[in-house]
């Protein structure tokens, strides 16, 4: 069964980490539970707006409730991307988008990240994440959490290898359950080829 989430308001988030929240693989009480697929993507500014009622959502019915999260790779490049409901179809009108998304949801969102440092795809995040997630559940949560803070708050380029490996870093000395990112494991894991191959980006 698969469950679709919406913008319905159950919080607000103000943009920092938190604690208090069930992990993806923790142990859930037994009985009958919701299967919810997220489709998302670390740079989609409305998964972003989405954090509060999804982080409200698994703190109040975690025990109800099994998640898994599957990349959509956005933004494959700019050669190719164009979405005609929005009119972008280029980098630099993605700021607006975003502009919208924060006054809209009331996200704290730094669009000027468009005019200085605009990522030129979505898929080296995307394949970051599958990355780590290959480090558990709860390890994947932390590092996406990371690059949507990096990309939506602190305007930092989440296509190059050096932003999302320095986030790995961060990541890898933050507490996740038992302990945080194999930083080794995952620079490894990175350069796999079936991590590098675009396909795993929704695979299984």
């Amino acid at each position: 069964m698969h469950a679709t989430m919406t913008g319905a308001d159950m919080g607000r988030d103000d943009g920092s980490n938190s604690s208090m929240m069930p992990s993806a693989d923790s142990d859930h009480s037994t009985g009958w539970r919701v299967a919810v697929t997220y489709y998302t993507d670390p740079l989609c500014s409305w998964s972003w707006a989405l954090e509060p009622q999804w982080r409200r959502l698994r703190y109040e019915f975690g025990d109800q409730m099994t998640w898994r999260y599957r990349m959509g790779g956005m933004i494959a490049d700019w050669h190719s991307f164009n979405d005609p409901l929005n009119s972008v179809s280029k980098p630099v009108q993605m700021g607006p988008n975003w502009f919208q998304v924060r006054v809209v949801s009331g996200m704290p969102i730094n669009e000027r990240l468009w005019h200085e440092d605009p990522p030129d795809s979505s898929y080296p995040a995307c394949l970051a994440f599958k990355a780590a997630e290959r480090q558990g559940s709860a390890v994947a949560e932390q590092y996406l959490r990371l690059l949507r803070e990096a990309v939506m708050l602190e305007r930092r380029n989440i296509a190059r290898r050096d932003v999302l490996l320095a986030l790995a870093a961060e990541c890898a000395g933050a507490d996740v359950g038992k302990g945080g990112l194999d930083y080794a494991r995952f620079t490894r894991d990175l350069a796999e080829p079936q991590t590098l191959d675009a396909r795993a980006i929704a695979s299984e």
